[in-house]
């Protein structure tokens, strides 16, 4: 029996769900990576792991913001 394939509709809205998912888990892993920056601060840690996080902060939420801006059609 062959298989149906997929309206394109399908595939969109398949399409957005992953994209809200990602957005949803990369929120989350931006709120551990803060937390971890901040324990860095906090402790006067390594300069470089510092400055590592905080680049990777920073991309997350560049990723973030751009995702926000793709998903309210802007």
């Amino acid at each position: 029996m062959a298989e149906k394939d997929i309206d394109a509709a399908d595939w969109v809205e398949q399409d957005l769900l992953t994209k809200q998912e990602a957005g949803e888990r990369l929120a989350e892993e931006i709120v551990r990576v803060r937390a971890r920056l901040g324990e860095l601060r906090a402790g006067a840690g390594d300069a470089a792991a510092m400055t590592m996080v905080a680049r990777r902060l920073a991309a997350m939420e560049a990723i973030r913001d751009s995702l926000q801006t793709a998903s309210s059609g802007h």
